[in-house]
């Protein structure tokens, strides 16, 4: 086997355990959620602006969940970049256009940092995902597709 191959193989091979070690990662997330008396609505929800970890629901309160897993806190909260924030606040006008029955919820961009050796930390931060302007558009085209005004 060539120089090469070998090293795509272990790129691969690396590629696989970090999306394996990924999905174990929201997996146990999404069991402390139902621990702390959310609903999963969705897991690994893929948008044309992106993919939302988690999107859990309790109560009056729909959470838009980010997962990270790394090394250190410090890591882990730092990977969370206001790029990243802006594309999950897309994804998730756009999970709302189609899902009208959420509309009068409260949203909030929570995270969940993994750190080996240490508790999971579920932080609700409750920033506000769309304007009041956005949530009216939204509701506009879940009763009538087409004629409303942007």
């Amino acid at each position: 086997m060539a120089l090469g191959d070998l090293r795509r193989s272990a790129a691969a091979a690396e590629r696989r355990a970090r999306l394996r070690r990924g999905r174990t990662s929201e997996v146990i997330a999404a069991v402390v959620l139902m621990a702390k008396g959310y609903r999963i609505v969705g897991r690994r929800v893929k948008t044309p602006a992106g993919e939302i970890d988690i999107i859990a629901v309790r109560a009056k309160r729909l959470a838009f969940v980010e997962v990270k897993r790394r090394m250190t806190r410090k890591d882990a909260e730092a990977a969370i970049s206001k790029k990243q924030a802006s594309r999950i606040r897309r994804a998730a006008n756009l999970w709302l256009a189609r899902h009208p029955r959420y509309h009068e919820h409260e949203f909030g961009f929570d995270v969940v940092f993994l750190v080996p050796r240490q508790w999971l930390r579920h932080i609700a931060a409750p920033l506000q995902i769309i304007s009041s302007l956005e949530r009216r558009s939204l509701r506009c085209q879940a009763q009538a597709p087409g004629r409303c005004r942007q």
